[in-house]
């Protein structure tokens, strides 16, 4: 199996690839060892020395490793661990789990078709960008001109973030949907 490696905007974190599909549908993220049960695969990557995040996309898995870890030592050991985990044939979640839908906010009823606007932009411009470094981008709501979106993956603690944020993701919604006046990020 060969497991190719890319890097991500955000230097504490790589992008691997190897060569299957990881999740057929949606994205996981785990940013801690305990709430890691619901994955084989992340459990078996936070077993690793320095490996403090673990999110998995369509055909990718993002390892952010701690910032006292280097790359040099994380690496090879997440390499190892991921062909060691896929010659094992174990699952890679232990269910399918629903995804995560819920919002930060209580949404107005006579949004839903700016909501759906923002939704559609979100999936077909924004998150597939954003999956190429490694990340995802999550909706949590809209509420009276500000959306309210979650960094997952590379883009979790990324120092580019509040830029992607602001001046990319506002900046198309804002000139697609008129309504949006501001986009946050909230956890």
């Amino acid at each position: 199996m060969f497991i190719e490696t890319e890097v991500t905007p955000n230097p504490e974190t790589l992008k691997f690839l190897p060569g299957r599909t990881i999740l057929e549908t949606g994205t996981a993220s785990f940013n801690d060892p305990e709430g890691a049960d619901a994955s084989p695969l992340a459990e078996a990557m936070f077993g690793l020395d320095g490996v403090t995040g673990v999110f998995l996309g369509y055909d990718f898995v993002t390892i952010t490793k701690s910032e006292a870890a280097d790359w040099s030592d994380v690496k090879p050991q997440v390499l190892a661990g991921l062909m060691q985990f896929f010659a094992s044939g174990a699952p890679i979640l232990n269910h399918e789990g629903a995804a995560d839908t819920s919002t930060a906010v209580d949404e107005d009823e006579a949004d839903a078709e700016i909501i759906e606007q923002i939704k559609t932009l979100l999936d077909e411009k924004i998150r597939p960008a954003v999956a190429g470094d490694g990340g995802d981008i999550i909706y949590r709501g809209f509420k009276e001109g500000v959306v309210y979106l979650t960094m997952q993956g590379a883009c979790a603690g990324c120092p580019s973030s509040t830029i992607t944020l602001k001046h990319g993701i506002e900046n198309l919604l804002k000139y697609y949907v008129p309504e949006v006046v501001d986009v946050r990020a909230v956890d």
